[in-house]
């Protein structure tokens, strides 16, 4: 059913709020202009009002911490039919740009400004040209949600289009109007669906999971070994799709611009930092406490968004980062966990398994593998 969000005042009497309209939909985009986390804490805008040169204009465009290229249209007046096909249309175009393309509607949207010093101060890490744009995702932006343009949009995620809505919605509180924020779908899927779209010739899934674990003073790999997890956090982009894994499913982590560094089978489900603990000692301790070698985003242990999330791994073979495996056109991508269907993913896969000849050994169960 379309989605609708009722709010009340809190007190011994609640009153329920009634739902409004904003002037515009224009007023709607200026305000996201002015405060783009009312989209996502995780995108940055970096266009606006573009010629595509195909009879129209986006409404804006976005860039992801791996480099993905997320397209965002205001549903305005537009029927589902119509609004669903725009943004498709709008995807051919986003699609072919290149670097060059990207840096030039970075510069219209904020004239003097670097596309790349801007991308380094915003997620501390460089913008890598090799994953920039290998793929999109579509966000339709409404004030209200129909029946049929969710069943559109349904149907195209679940044939891995990386497509979502995100409705909003308006409620007056006395002299004030109040914004609500809902998506359609789990945006951790629209970023899985992403991933999987971003080679032409994809093949069914082969069962093997990809982690990008960023060695640095966040997170350290060699606390990673020596007390079995792995982990990501510092935005919901980045700790999300830990959801992906189950215990028993196999992990093959990489460290970015290091290259892979060990394999292992998940023990447990994805959880938040101050809730997390291992075996020291024959002691349950709490991993922040125990895991000195960087920070963990321990400043945001409370805040469920921004946290750190850990997942427990039993390590069937590591190595140091000094010893990770390289080599020219393995898979890597900035995605914390990923489902990759290209032929590069197994390929990479058949390179791994002959340098981690241990991969498929028996799951110790024991208390003492865990330490």
């Amino acid at each position: 059913m379309p989605i609708k969000t009722d709010v009340w005042t809190v007190g011994p009497v609640p009153s329920k709020l009634r739902q409004t309209r904003l002037a515009s939909e224009q007023l709607l985009e200026d305000m996201i202009i002015s405060s783009p986390s009312i989209l996502s804490d995780e995108w940055m805008l970096i266009g606006r009002q573009e010629n595509t040169g195909m009879g129209g204009r986006i409404d804006l465009l976005a860039i992801a911490p791996n480099g993905d290229l997320v397209l965002i249209e205001l549903k305005r007046d537009r029927t589902p039919r119509e609004v669903v096909a725009q943004a498709l249309d709008y995807a051919v175009w986003v699609e072919g740009l290149r670097e060059n393309d990207i840096a030039a509607i970075y510069q219209r949207f904020k004239p003097g400004c670097s596309l790349y010093a801007d991308f380094l101060a915003r997620f501390g890490f460089a913008l890598d040209d090799d994953e920039l744009n290998k793929s999109h995702q579509l966000i339709i932006v409404a004030t209200e949600l129909d029946a049929s343009s969710e069943r559109i949009v349904e149907y195209l995620s679940k044939r891995d289009i990386p497509i979502n809505v995100l409705c909003f919605q308006i409620f007056e509180a006395g002299d004030q109007q109040l914004l609500s924020r809902s998506w359609l779908l789990d945006p951790v899927q629209t970023q899985v669906n992403a991933v999987s779209s971003s080679e032409s010739h994809n093949e069914p899934w082969n069962g093997e999971f990809y982690c990008s674990f960023g060695d640095s003073t966040s997170r350290s790999w060699a606390d990673a070994v020596d007390f079995g997890f792995i982990s990501g956090g510092g935005g919901a982009w980045y700790s999300k799709t830990l959801q992906l894994l189950s215990p028993g499913d196999r992990i093959w982590v990489n460290v970015p611009q290091q290259g892979y560094v060990g394999v292992g089978r998940v023990l447990g489900t994805s959880t938040p930092a101050k809730d997390f603990t291992v075996m020291v000692d024959g002691e349950e301790r709490p991993i922040l406490e125990v895991a000195s070698r960087a920070n963990y985003h321990a400043e945001f242990a409370d805040d469920l968004e921004l946290c750190d999330y850990f997942v427990p791994v039993q390590w069937l073979q590591s190595v140091p980062i000094s010893q990770a495996v390289r080599e020219v056109g393995m898979f890597g991508n900035q995605n914390t966990v990923c489902r990759p269907t290209t032929p590069k993913w197994r390929w990479t896969i058949e390179r791994l398994k002959q340098h981690f000849p241990h991969f498929d050994d028996a799951v110790k169960t024991d208390a003492a593998s865990l330490l």
